[in-house]
């Protein structure tokens, strides 16, 4: 049976209280608690692409009472904090580690476009996405499922330059470990970048073959290495120039660490020097060796190929939900300002993740009720589930928020 959207909110806060990360944007109001039906319909209408004014046509809640709701609750900073709730409490489940992906977190991160029916300042063409119109990209770090992290980029920024920005500033208590992107997130640094801070960059290639044809280096000259290899290196690996230019290499990334600045920053300063620019040259060079190390490993290991795709896969399923999720308008943006764009976002967010908590904890209800009985296959078919379906939560209809919600009985639905 199919249960309302505004259920599963209200189920989700009784376990993990994210509403109280809403606080009144005036510190003298600082402990006024706002009522937290108008609060979750205010995040349904922005998150669903609906805006305010139809949601007070379509629920029993005035326009009046959501528009003061949502000019003194709903902000970026509050909606972050709420989703770092919900993220953290969907991390503590039991279901929650047989999502990892070999031995730890594989997160993975990509770009999904919307197009925008209001022409604002970071919306850009894209023949191939929006056809005469212009758009969007929200950008997203998914780690075990779980959106960790998001920001709303225009569509003619290249999404390699915010890998690094979105896992370095990820406040959630899921830290991924081994991190990939498809094509679009590979460029020339973030091999090393993310290499410096302990992480595995591992991206999947469309054209393997003529990838390696491309970007395999060596320690030694290719006449060095045997003919007969199936795979040798183009190029020598400048040693010389990567240790002389050893302190403005650490400068930046020092720089990264103390976030005095972003990766998108660096890369557009350092793209604006002149090719031959020492500095840039040497960020390359180490890039190339900690990626020909990579490309070599990608190659010989099949499990290593099989989780890269298996972390992209899950990239995608959530933005299946996130795009059913705003599903008004024909799934058209109709906002007017980057920062209002920001908060359909993180809202729409908001919606995915208390839909994933829900979905996680049911799965965990039942691992717990398979394992006591010692049915140990079963078991291990949860882990196979995905927590991202949506085909059971209603979206649709008129919203009723002032009238008394039947609790969620969550050991009726393990029963069953």
């Amino acid at each position: 049976a199919q249960v309302d959207i505004q259920a599963v909110f209200q189920f989700v806060n009784r376990h993990c209280q994210f509403m109280n990360e809403f606080t009144h944007v005036l510190h003298r109001y600082a402990g006024r608690q706002t009522d937290t039906r108008s609060l979750i319909a205010c995040i349904l209408a922005w998150g669903t692409n609906m805006g305010l004014g139809r949601m007070s046509q379509t629920s029993d809640i005035g326009y009046q009472d959501l528009a003061t709701t949502s000019n003194n609750f709903v902000r970026l900073e509050t909606l972050q904090k709420a989703n770092d709730v919900v993220a953290n409490a969907i991390a503590h489940l039991p279901i929650f580690q047989h999502y990892h992906i070999g031995d730890g977190i594989h997160s993975s991160s990509d770009g999904q476009k919307f197009e925008t029916l209001l022409h604002t300042i970071n919306a850009r063409y894209s023949p191939k996405y929006f056809g005469l119109m212009k758009g969007i990209v929200a950008y997203t770090l998914v780690a075990n499922h779980i959106p960790i992290s998001a920001r709303i980029i225009g569509a003619n920024e290249h999404e390699s330059h915010y890998v690094f920005d979105l896992l370095y500033n990820n406040p959630t208590d899921i830290q991924p470990t081994v991190h990939s992107t498809d094509t679009h997130g590979a460029n020339e640094v973030n091999f090393g970048i993310l290499n410096f801070f302990g992480y595995q960059f591992a991206p999947r290639y469309r054209d393997l073959y003529d990838k390696v044809n491309q970007v395999l280096y060596g320690f030694l000259h290719p006449s060095q290495y045997d003919l007969d290899w199936l795979l040798r290196p183009i190029r020598k690996i400048n040693e010389k120039l990567i240790i002389e230019e050893c302190e403005n290499i650490q400068r930046i990334i020092v720089s990264l660490a103390l976030k005095t600045t972003t990766q998108s920053i660096i890369i557009g300063k350092l793209s604006a020097y002149a090719r031959k620019n020492r500095t840039k040259r040497a960020l390359w060079e180490y890039d190339n060796i900690i990626r020909s190390l990579y490309l070599l490993e990608y190659i010989d290991s099949i499990s290593l190929r099989r989780h890269v795709q298996k972390a992209l896969n899950r990239g995608e399923s959530y933005h299946k939900l996130h795009r059913a999720v705003s599903y008004a308008n024909f799934g058209k943006l109709r906002f007017k300002t980057e920062g209002e764009q920001q908060i359909w976002n993180e809202c729409g967010r908001l919606i995915a993740n208390c839909i994933i908590f829900y979905n996680a904890i049911i799965l965990s209800n039942v691992l717990r009720y398979r394992v006591e009985r010692g049915d140990a296959v079963a078991a291990a078919s949860l882990e196979q589930i995905s927590p991202v379906a949506w085909q059971h939560i209603n979206f649709h209809g008129r919203y009723e928020f002032t009238k008394s919600v039947q609790p969620i009985d969550m050991e009726a639905i393990v029963q069953e």
